[in-house]
């Protein structure tokens, strides 16, 4: 969010203060923006009393949501359902005026949801909240996520959410009759698609990390087992899934596949050329997870590929090993997604009364 809101916007967005509790996460904020993140548990900061939080304007985040996931469903009672409250406790103390929080589209209309809106109102807040798909707003990936945004000076619905700047192609685009409720830019772009953003990209070397220039030092492979690689290529074309590899090579396919007859549509998919990518999510290097195939190679996708997916400039540094890179990269907000977000924000706070 805070490289949307910063290097992608073109607004003058300075990040003063943040936290996240995963070390690297850390590390990899203050390489790219300054050493200002600080690591560790919110709530513990929340109760030291020697702590104190800068005065910012806008607070932005994403408290965790595995809570509200869909892989989580029916766990009710789970504490990080919770993790809203330290941040609206900084949202408080920065003393700010608007507030944007990101989350996964099942924590709307959840009790949570309304109580998050009850004490944004106890703070002086207004609040409007949107579902946004990242490949409407020039990111590559039909990932959908959740956004809150509050303002203490005017209704945030009068400037959010963003207008779209891509459409679905197989939809065509129709332009509004008034341009002010068009949902849409003037002249907005078809969605983006694979082809677009790992096209160019040459086959991976190697299965580490390495010492190179990006974007190939992140562009590696794995060491798939010989059964691996024969299930591949038992599904060569665009688009097929574990239905197709069950019914081209029974004999490859796990048995607990072959008993669950429905759902899973996506595991052990292969992505299309001409279409964005799914959700790219933090295990995306492992295909039994998703749709995570090469269109035509016979091999998951890269870590670069991943991140190029997500909307990630190849010159954004990483920090830490190949599993915690790939964590913050499929933990994170489209950086693409979150500078339009930005845009909403930054003619918000235009609007402010002097």
């Amino acid at each position: 969010m805070t490289l949307g809101f910063t290097k992608l916007c073109g607004h003058n967005f300075d990040p003063v203060w943040a936290n996240d509790n995963n070390p690297f996460a850390a590390k990899t904020y203050n390489t790219n923006f300054g050493d200002h993140c600080v690591e560790g548990d919110l709530n513990d900061f929340m109760r030291d009393s020697e702590f104190s939080i800068p005065k910012a304007d806008i607070v932005i985040g994403g408290p965790p949501c595995q809570g509200f996931s869909l892989l989580n469903k029916g766990r009710d009672g789970d504490p990080r359902k919770q993790l809203w409250r330290p941040f609206m406790e900084v949202v408080k103390l920065s003393r700010a005026r608007i507030f944007v929080m990101e989350n996964v589209p099942q924590l709307l209309n959840t009790f949570e949801h309304h109580e998050i809106k009850r004490m944004a109102r106890s703070l002086g807040f207004k609040t409007v909240d949107a579902v946004l798909c990242a490949a409407d707003y020039g990111v590559a990936q039909t990932r959908r996520r959740a956004f809150i945004v509050g303002c203490n000076f005017e209704d945030p619905s009068s400037k959010f959410p963003p207008k779209k700047t891509n459409f679905d192609p197989k939809n065509d685009y129709t332009p509004g009759l008034n341009e002010d409720l068009d949902e849409y830019i003037q002249a907005p772009s078809a969605w983006k698609t694979a082809r677009d953003v790992i096209g160019d990209l040459s086959p991976p070397r190697g299965t580490e990390i390495r010492d190179i220039a990006p974007p190939y030092d992140l562009h590696f492979g794995r060491n798939p087992t010989a059964l691996s690689r024969q299930r591949y290529r038992a599904i060569p074309k665009q688009g097929m899934n574990r239905f197709d590899l069950q019914r081209i090579a029974p004999e490859l396919t796990p048995a607990c596949w072959i008993r669950k007859t429905s759902g899973g549509t996506d595991l052990f998919g292969r992505l299309w050329w001409k279409r964005p990518s799914f959700t790219i999510r933090t295990e995306f290097y492992k295909p039994e997870k998703g749709r995570y195939l090469h269109p035509r190679q016979h091999r998951p996708i890269t870590h670069r590929e991943a991140a190029r997916f997500q909307s990630f400039p190849d010159e954004f540094a990483f920090e830490g090993s190949k599993i915690e890179i790939a964590r913050q990269i499929g933990n994170a907000v489209p950086p693409v997604l979150a500078a339009r977000v930005a845009d909403s924000v930054y003619s918000l706070w235009l609007s402010r009364p002097e």
